[in-house]
């Protein structure tokens, strides 16, 4: 009975278990669903009230004042006395107005105070008008929305746009609120955005249309969109969209962020598109990242108004000694006669002892009330603006190369710029000009030194080293060359631009767009103009030669040696394993594009399934006809209805069998014509790379000057040129993106001529060098394997000691049946809205494993003009560096002893450790030894108080070796942040004259720079160029973020924004000082004058 009863109750438990997991799903799907935003059409029938599924549709007014007419007077006086000074001064004028206490002249002693409120009002005003007069002008562009009555798109302005309005832009057009983009008069689908307003970067972005609009059979109907949206509250993450289509049969299609157009950027390279507003006005991405000038106090302000209280404490001191006197001497005459100068009251009575001291020490308090300056305040505020003005007209801060000058984002912080101890920088960008120049090569364990290509680089750094006057006369090496190709459309192009922004009312923006039109990111002739190395050219022509005569074979790769495989594989790696878009100089910002009748990317296996059957396989030859792409449409539409009809099953049992038929048909995988192309084509003017980041323009540059060249990409397949075989078009599956925690990107293609999955992976060597497929010992093919491993690993190490950043190439062919079961849950993943971004990243490390190694590359980032100056003069003045990056040690290293971050005649400590105790080891070892070594009185007296507290001040001057520097690994870095040991790390950097941190992440830089902040408790200033930089930027007292080819998310989110590193040691050492010095002095001054 027992056991029994004991089952019953733990069957009964479990059903209680099992109801509350029920009802936590419940409220977690109702909390979701709160947190949802359901967007429709408005060109719908009126709903029935309260069934609206956007009950308040936002308007996209721009409103960045902070006052109206009637609400100014109430509301500036309310902010002005939230200072407590001002409070103070009222009180004190007010109070002359009482007969028995006034001092003064009850007007006059007003007449300060309004002064004073007056002025601050009168410059707040000014500023909100300033604000108003923007907002009009932006609120007032033009943009076409559909009328429902008219049946068009009619032009309204930006401010009468709302959710759910469906609006048309056209070329160079500003998009005026977050758009779903749904038609785009690209027959792909595609539209390229210019994110320059928003994060400056002049990369073109690809969006896409989303999927199952593509495919309508006539053109977009605002007025047939009857689905309803789904997506998550407004917010401000830049790279995260998330939401799905409800239609009206009930199925979902899930959106991403490339079908989202964000307000702010600028239309490129599509003639139209079409879309439905999702996010308008303030709640739209770019809005809700800008939070304009931020205002902080800063130390010289807390110290002023700790100062002001004493003063106050002073004055109440003085008020009670006077007040207490009074009585006692007014109490002493008792009831004898008064003295001549005691006034009676208004009743003819004198007052009693007591009273007369409460109003003497109110009268004592508006007769000392000059102690308290009362114009300090509103001096101050005018000083600093004046200040900034000082600053912002400093020619040494503009950087004439990108026409860019110092902006002040924080106004009331200057005089902190003279107060820093510690800077925490950025390497990448920072210190470096972010120009990746491709210097070196191995491949197949054979190194390619590319000494030609060195020699060309010399070269510009001597041109650059010359008066820019005389390079600009003389045409120094290639850029007048580059500057001349683009004058005879420079006109043309320009009236073009310029007449489609009339129709949105902003000149100013047809002039940037026009400019900015005419440049592409990462494309100076340093960068994209490489020579190739010899021995590695006769290669690249050896392997050429040979595929060119076994194209009729069945297997043309298989003939090659396991060399001559390995290059062809590199370059083929090189030039495809990115997201670089293609451009033509001619026609600017216009896309080069391959009419191919491939239209949509893998979404789903039936896809696949109909990407590989023969009729698909034939029918892709660039020469084919409209009618032969029509009738091929039509097939696939009839094909896919019935293969959707099939169950998942029964489409993977088939898989294998398709793949093998189709294998069979159009092996070699060449084109013997040349595709067409819409504009001007390769053969009439450079093509230009727009790349997302330097590191892949480079490489595809370097690519290129070996004859492999990148000519189109689609959403589905990407187009390469080789030397003697023509072109290439490779079918584009997946391409598992870049992200800081895998470091590595991959694309799965299938290969044209052997018919395989193939899967081209690059990335850090680090992580790539573990998951390679593991070698067994009695192969000598294995054997020879990690021969080439090994010598790779040598090179690598070479590279970095040379201060390369260096990537490693891998390759992997997918069998049928891995492919099949691995696009399953690949699939699944994509379709996911909860958790997609977490089983996306488990989807691609699934598929990234077991590598075959190619090669590695060593990229140059060169150091900014005035580094290792800018560095030495800023430790004259005292100040400490550190430098975090996310490079590997020995990269960072080397870029650190050429900018005279670390010298060679220092003794560097550095810090690897496996686990926390190894950790904590070696930092007790290291400090056991300086302090053994280089002991001194202070430094024996810090270690003694160290245990107890971290003294406030600033550094002292013997607790710092000038012959130390410390190198920390970021896993070391990681133990070194926990609680226990932080303080011995702390402890350790402070002992040395510089600190180098490798390998550290955004959330491990914020980290150090809050432990220096609050432990050490002194000033801090963060400087960085990138979204990685964002976080230690915020949390620094001073952050600076450089305009830089990266963005500007560290722009964004800083207080000062610098062209270039050098212009901070002006701007501390200089303005820095005198704004602290001249706001202290006048603190003094005016406590010395009024006290």
């Amino acid at each position: 009975m027992t056991p029994g009863n004991g089952g019953g109750e733990s069957s009964q438990e479990q059903k209680v278990e099992k109801e509350r997991k029920r009802r936590r799903r419940r409220r977690k799907k109702k909390k979701e669903a709160c947190q949802t935003r359901r967007v429709c059409s408005n060109l719908l029938a009126a709903w029935p009230e309260g069934e609206h599924p956007t009950p308040s549709p936002a308007n996209n007014r721009l409103k960045t004042t902070k006052y109206t007419t009637l609400s100014f007077l109430p509301k500036n006086l309310f902010e002005q006395f939230h200072r407590l000074a001002n409070v103070y001064f009222v009180f004190i004028a007010l109070l002359n107005f009482v007969p028995a206490v006034n001092a003064f002249q009850p007007e006059l002693a007003l007449a300060p105070v309004l002064f004073i409120l007056a002025v601050t009002a009168l410059k707040d005003l000014w500023e909100d008008y300033s604000r108003y007069r923007s907002d009009q002008e932006i609120n007032h562009m033009e943009c076409l929305v559909y009328c429902r009555t008219e049946r068009k798109y009619t032009t309204r302005y930006w401010k009468e746009v709302k959710v759910g309005d469906f609006i048309q832009l056209r070329c160079n057009e500003i998009i005026p609120a977050d758009i779903l983009l749904l038609s785009s008069s690209d027959p792909d689908g595609l539209c390229h955005i210019e994110t320059a307003n928003l994060d400056g970067e002049t990369n073109l972005k690809q969006r896409q249309v989303v999927r199952g609009f593509l495919e309508l059979d006539s053109e977009f109907d605002p007025l047939k969109f009857t689905s309803i949206i789904e997506c998550e509250e407004p917010n401000n993450d830049l790279s995260r969209f998330r939401g799905f289509i409800v239609h009206n049969s009930g199925n979902k299609v899930a959106l991403y962020k490339e079908n989202l157009l964000l307000r702010g950027c600028t239309i490129r390279n599509t003639e139209e598109v079409s879309g439905i507003v999702i996010y308008a006005g303030h709640e739209t991405k770019a809005l809700l990242n800008n939070s304009g000038p931020r205002y902080k106090r800063s130390k010289l302000e807390r110290q002023m108004n700790v100062d002001v209280l004493w003063c106050v404490l002073i004055l109440i001191v003085m008020c009670l000694f006077s007040a207490v006197g009074h009585g006692i001497w007014v109490w002493q005459y008792g009831d004898k006669k008064k003295p001549v100068f005691e006034v009676p009251g208004p009743s003819g009575n004198y007052w009693s002892p007591s009273q007369a001291a409460f109003y003497l020490f109110l009268t004592m308090i508006i007769v000392f009330q000059v102690l308290i300056p009362i114009s300090l305040y509103v001096s101050i505020e005018i000083v600093k603006i004046c200040q900034v003005f000082f600053i912002h007209q400093d020619k040494d801060l503009f950087d004439e190369e990108t026409e860019v000058q110092l902006q002040c984002r924080a106004l009331n912080i200057t005089e902190d710029l003279g107060q820093i101890q510690y800077i925490l920088s950025d390497k990448t960008g920072t210190l470096t000009e972010n120009k990746m120049v491709f210097r070196r090569c191995t491949v197949s364990g054979i190194e390619y030194s590319h000494d030609a290509n060195a020699k060309r680089i010399a070269m510009y750094q001597e041109a650059d080293s010359e008066d820019d006057e005389t390079a600009a006369k003389a045409g120094t090496l290639t850029q007048r060359d580059s500057i001349s190709s683009h004058q005879s459309v420079k006109v043309v192009h320009r009236n073009q631009s310029t007449k489609s922004h009339r129709r949105t009312g902003s000149r100013v923006e047809a002039k940037r767009a026009s400019i900015l039109s005419k440049h592409t990111a990462f494309s100076s002739p340093m960068e994209k103009d490489i020579t190739p190395d010899p021995n590695l050219l006769q290669k690249v022509n050896e392997c050429a030669s040979y595929l060119e005569i076994t194209r009729s074979h069945d297997r043309p790769l298989s003939q090659l040696s396991p060399e001559l495989s390995d290059i062809f594989d590199f370059f083929i790696a090189l030039t495809i394993c990115n997201t670089v878009v293609v451009t033509s100089p001619n026609q600017p910002r216009q896309k080069v594009r391959l009419r191919f009748e491939l239209k949509s990317p893998v979404k789903t296996i039936e896809d696949f399934i109909r990407r590989l059957t023969p009729s698909r396989l034939t029918s892709g030859s660039n020469s084919s006809s409209s009618s032969s792409l029509a009738a091929s449409k039509s097939t696939q539409r009839a094909g896919s209805s019935m293969i959707l009809s099939a169950s998942t099953e029964s489409t993977l049992l088939k898989l294998e069998e398709t793949l093998t038929n189709s294998s069979q048909v159009n092996n070699n995988g060449y084109s013997s014509q040349q595709p067409k192309t819409s504009g001007n084509g390769p053969g009439e003017g450079e093509l230009r790379y727009e790349a997302e980041s330097p590191d892949e323009a480079a490489l595809v540059y370097a690519a290129r000057a070996y004859d492999c060249a990148l000519v189109g990409r689609l959403p589905d397949q990407v187009s390469i040129e080789l030397p003697h075989l023509g072109r290439l078009t490779f079918e584009l599956l997946h391409i598992l993106g870049f992200d800081s925690i895998r470091k590595r990107m991959s694309v799965v293609v299938r290969h044209p001529l052997t018919d395989e999955i193939n899967v081209y992976t690059k990335g850090a060597d680090s992580v790539i060098m573990d998951l390679l497929l593991p070698c067994s010992s009695g192969d000598p093919r294995d054997k020879h394997q990690k021969k080439i491993r090994s010598k790779t690993q040598t090179f690598l190490n070479l590279y970095a000691a040379d201060g390369l950043r260096t990537l490693c190439i891998a390759k992997k062919v997918l069998s049928k049946e891995d492919y099949s079961s691995w696009l399953k849950s690949h699939i699944e993943a994509e379709s996911s809205i909860d958790n997609r971004e977490e089983l996306l990243f488990q989807s691609a490390v699934r598929v990234e494993t077991d590598l075959h190694l190619l090669g590695a590359t060593g990229i140059e980032d060169r150091l900014q003009d005035g580094v290792p100056e800018t560095i030495a003069n800023l430790r004259k003045a005292g100040l400490q560096i550190w430098v975090l990056t996310g490079d590997k040690q020995e990269t960072a290293i080397n870029i650190a002893y050429a900018c005279k971050l670390l010298d060679h005649d220092e003794e560097i400590i550095t810090l690897n450790a496996d686990s926390p105790e190894m950790c904590a080891t070696l930092l007790e070892q290291h400090l056991h030894c300086i302090e053994s070594k280089f002991s001194n009185e202070a430094a024996e007296k810090y270690t003694q108080n160290s245990e107890v507290k971290f003294t406030p001040l600033c550094v002292p001057s013997s607790l710092v070796h000038p012959r130390l520097g410390l190198v920390v690994d970021g896993r070391t870095l990681a133990y070194a942040l926990d609680k226990g040991l932080e303080e011995k790390f702390l402890l350790l950097a402070r002992r040395c004259r510089s600190v180098l941190c490798c390998r550290s992440t955004p959330i491990q830089k914020g980290m150090v720079v809050k432990l220096v902040r609050d432990k050490l408790r002194t000033m801090t200033l963060a400087i960085g160029d990138g979204a990685n930089d964002v976080s230690m930027i915020q949390v620094a007292d001073i952050g600076v973020g450089i305009s830089g080819p990266e963005g500007m998310q560290a722009v964004m989110a800083s207080d000062f924004a610098i062209p270039k590193f050098r212009h901070l040691e002006k701007l501390l050492l200089v303005h820095g000082h005198w704004c602290y010095s001249r706001l202290a002095n006048m603190v003094l001054y005016f406590f010395y004058k009024n006290a």
